[in-house]
């Protein structure tokens, strides 16, 4: 499935907020949330014996997946700029790939 199509499925789902800072905080507030059952899905496989699902994982991540669309749908914020500028901002931060060093030294590297 293409991006733009996923997100023309949330938007059917999404409901209607009376307000811009309705739907910012609901769906920053769902994005917490739902990153909160991922990490609660992982506790319980690490800590409770529970047997890994790779399905229970992709439901929680597709969770994730839909707030973290609608948020930067609703603020006009375009998928490929955000990896773009992630990538930058990680190439900038671990130039060489992950050393330990590096991210001991990461408020220095990412004031350069």
């Amino acid at each position: 499935m293409e991006f733009e199509e996923y997100k023309k499925e949330c938007h059917r789902t999404s409901g209607v907020f009376d307000n811009y800072a309705e739907s910012l905080c609901s769906y920053s507030m769902g994005l917490v949330g739902e990153s909160g059952e991922v990490v609660d899905y992982i506790k319980k496989i690490v800590f409770h014996g529970h047997k890994f699902s790779k399905e229970k994982l992709i439901e929680e991540l597709g969770d994730v997946l839909w707030y973290f669309t609608m948020l930067t749908s609703i603020c006009d914020i375009q998928i490929d700029e955000v990896m773009r500028k992630n990538v930058e901002k990680l190439k900038k931060r671990y130039p060489n790939g992950f050393t330990c060093e590096d991210s001991i030294n990461r408020e220095k590297n990412d004031a350069e």
